[in-house]
């Protein structure tokens, strides 16, 4: 059986803005995983996954293709991968196979509930990675999240990216996305390998490493309440006024300076950038009308301001995780006491080391 694990993220700065090609954000990838695991089959490939329920979710071949039963379930993720893995392999020369799809996740808690750290991405990730194995294709890994990532604007078109570049490369990461409109155009007209070597394709594509702060520690707290990415990054698109130009502008600023921190060692600056991000996003959901800083993410916030150290909502906010950085002899027992004082939990997850040295 072949296995492959791909880690969690959190967005540290750049939301919203990192929709725009070629905005930078800041990311980091978590200890927290989804294992896909992949074994040879008969007849008919199948995915198993708490997601599907109890009975897998089977698909088989025919002219058009790979066909599913579209009243089981709907056209997701994972198999917008295994369809664009296919063409691949058959583009490659590669033989087809049937396979069976075993997946199990870290990212939700016991009941099921998802914390918001990117589940969507990491199985995603974990498919390419696991049926690259399979086939013996031999992606790098800049191919694989390309691979990735043509398969999510598939399902969704307005997703960045950045949360299959955390799962993809690991660690703290700079990240700025392509056109995916552009990539959308064609990517189920195109062979799949002249588009993963079109430099064009991926214009305003960047991922850096960034060096995790020594002198600052990582808090995570979930304030219990989901949210839905695709939904709050819709609403501000359709709210999108004069000012979003400066809002753009001044998210580049903040990931700028986060990125210069980071860089050189400074924790003050590493904070400021921190809390300008959070007002950045405070006043983003002021102008559209919506709610991107919950209570209780405001909570979470002024809790570890009062301590000393910065905090804002990770991804889109309105509800899911918020997350802090404070001066690494800060004492976290306080913090979370307060946290749990208001029902957020803290989250005991880790940065997950960088794997490899970055494709150019």
């Amino acid at each position: 059986m072949i296995e492959f694990r791909a880690h969690g993220k959190l967005f540290v700065a750049g939301e919203y803005a990192v929709v725009e090609p070629g905005q930078p954000s800041v990311l980091i990838a978590l200890d927290r995983a989804i294992t896909a695991r992949v074994s040879e089959a008969h007849g008919a490939g199948s995915v198993h996954s708490e997601e599907y329920g109890h009975l897998p979710l089977t698909w088989t071949r025919d002219e058009d293709g790979l066909a599913l039963d579209r009243e089981h379930h709907p056209y997701d993720y994972v198999m917008a991968t295994i369809d664009l893995v296919e063409k691949l392999r058959a583009e490659r020369g590669i033989a087809p196979r049937f396979h069976d799809l075993r997946i199990e996740s870290q990212l939700d808690d016991a009941s099921g509930r998802k914390f918001g750290l990117g589940s969507s991405a990491a199985v995603t990730v974990a498919t390419v990675g696991a049926l690259d194995r399979f086939y013996g294709i031999g992606l790098t890994q800049r191919q694989r999240f390309q691979v990735a990532l043509l398969a999510t604007i598939r399902v969704n078109p307005r997703a960045s990216g950045g949360d299959l570049a955390a799962s993809t490369f690991g660690g703290w990461l700079r990240y700025s996305a392509p056109d995916r409109d552009h990539l959308a155009s064609f990517v189920d007209e195109r062979r799949v390998s002249d588009i993963l070597t079109d430099a064009e394709a991926w214009a305003g594509f960047d991922v850096q490493r960034l060096p995790a702060p020594e002198n600052l520690q990582l808090l995570v707290g979930w304030t219990g309440s989901p949210a839905s990415t695709t939904k709050l990054v819709g609403v501000v698109r359709r709210h999108r006024n004069g000012g979003y130009q400066a809002f753009l502008d001044e998210s580049r600023s903040c990931v700028d300076d986060l990125t210069t921190g980071l860089q050189t060692g400074d924790a003050e600056q590493t904070l400021d950038a921190l809390r300008r991000a959070r007002v950045l996003m405070q006043r983003l959901g002021d102008s559209v009308g919506s709610k991107i800083e919950t209570e209780r993410l405001a909570t979470l916030c002024d809790v570890v301001e009062a301590a000393g150290g910065a905090a804002k909502p990770s991804g889109a906010g309105g509800g899911d995780c918020g997350i802090a950085l404070v001066p690494a002899d800060t004492d976290p027992a306080g913090i979370h006491r307060a946290w749990e004082a208001h029902d957020i939990r803290h989250l005991s997850v880790a940065v997950r080391a960088p794997e490899g040295a970055l494709d150019e």
